[in-house]
């Protein structure tokens, strides 16, 4: 399954930008079904969970981006969003959306290609 992540883009410390990942037409009829997630990798750092939706709607974020980035799915659109504001330098790497599930934790399963986020200071 290859999901497609767009959005992402050079900004500065303090800004917003919204991330969008369509599902491809293979699951559309089931998307809905899915458990949906964001991760990301900054250079020379492992991937890591930014924040994750199940099909019901619950969300997870990572620590690191509490109260800053909202992960929202709209089902009749297929698509996942990732709305990320008073972004940080720190904040810099390539995000990824994928599909998973939620066992104790939410784990991905495909993955699709990422769009590159660049916050500088």
């Amino acid at each position: 399954v290859q999901l497609q992540a767009s959005g992402g883009g050079l900004v500065q410390a303090g800004e917003s930008l919204r991330l969008s990942c369509v599902a491809p037409r293979s699951i559309f009829s089931t998307f809905r079904s899915y458990d949906m997630g964001w991760y990301r990798q900054a250079p020379g750092k492992q991937r890591e969970m930014v924040a994750a939706i199940s099909s019901g709607g619950r969300t997870v974020n990572a620590d690191s981006v509490k109260g800053r980035f909202t992960i929202s799915r709209d089902n009749g659109k297929k698509k996942v969003y990732l709305q990320m504001n008073g972004l940080k330098p720190e904040d810099t790497a390539v995000y990824y959306c994928n599909r998973g599930y939620f066992g104790t934790d939410y784990s991905p399963v495909d993955w699709g290609q990422g769009t590159l986020v660049t916050v500088s200071s």
